[in-house]
């Protein structure tokens, strides 16, 4: 009897029926509370943690919704590159600036899923950290999000517009971004089937290390990669976690941390 309590316990585990949502995991209310925690969801929170506090937190939201969304995962309730949609909300963690305070906010949906508060040190204009997020912040962002997406003419276009937007140029550099996913684009397109296509990931990677010069995202700059996304995109459509859908992310976070 002994043993046999386990492997039924096992058994019940991997016959998970119902994923993990977000009112099992945070105080929050409405369509979010009965939303799945996705892979993707995990990746921007942790994405926007590390972005404002340099790493992720030690049983903070990101880390809690990562341990939900493999768990989801595993048990075959949301797939690796699902993402809720949560409409104009999306996640953010943001820095508030109270007296004597500093609030770190966190949220999904607009609703806050953590809060933690220290007490703000003394700094200097050199110690104050930039926390808005670079276009080339936003493309590694892409890579960790959509890094197993085979390149096509839709990436290869946006990636062109984000680096004439980051450098302020429209001169293609060989070996630069914009000339590596061209590349990528048309050598996938002689392939059938992914097997053996250039990823988001093999030309994304360590993307702030190949842009000449670097600027923060702005809406203009999303709009045109998202233009130029779409232009060379048969459906029309954007994909969750690519290089649009991150600048324009990258953009909204901006524009909260400057209210």
């Amino acid at each position: 009897m002994s043993q046999q309590q386990p492997i039924r316990q096992h058994v019940a585990e991997e016959q998970q029926q119902e994923p993990i949502k977000y009112g099992d995991l945070f105080q929050v209310s409405g369509e979010l509370s009965d939303k799945p925690v996705a892979p993707v969801d995990a990746s921007m929170m942790q994405s926007a943690e590390t972005t404002l506090l340099g790493q992720t937190q030690k049983g903070g939201p990101a880390a809690v919704m990562q341990a939900a969304a493999t768990r989801n995962e595993r048990a075959g309730l949301v797939g690796h590159h699902d993402v809720t949609d949560f409409a104009d909300e999306g996640v953010t963690v943001e820095e508030l600036d109270l007296p004597g305070n500093r609030v770190i906010a966190e949220t999904v949906a607009g609703q806050v899923v953590g809060r933690s508060v220290q007490a703000k040190l003394m700094e200097t204009a050199t110690q104050v950290r930039q926390t808005k997020i670079t276009i080339g912040e936003a493309l590694e962002a892409s890579a960790r999000k959509a890094g197993d997406k085979p390149v096509d003419h839709s990436d290869a276009a946006a990636i062109t517009a984000a680096e004439h937007r980051a450098t302020g140029s429209n001169i293609i550099s060989p070996g630069g971004l914009a000339a590596t996913a061209q590349s990528a684009a048309a050598f996938n397109d002689g392939l059938i089937g992914d097997q053996g296509k250039v990823k988001l990931a093999d030309i994304l990677k360590g993307a702030r290390d190949k842009l000449a010069v670097d600027k923060i995202a702005k809406l203009e700059d999303a709009e045109g990669i998202m233009a130029a996304s779409l232009t060379d995109d048969p459906n029309m459509k954007v994909h969750p976690g690519g290089v649009a859908a991150a600048v324009m992310e990258a953009v909204r976070m901006n524009v909260r941390g400057s209210i």
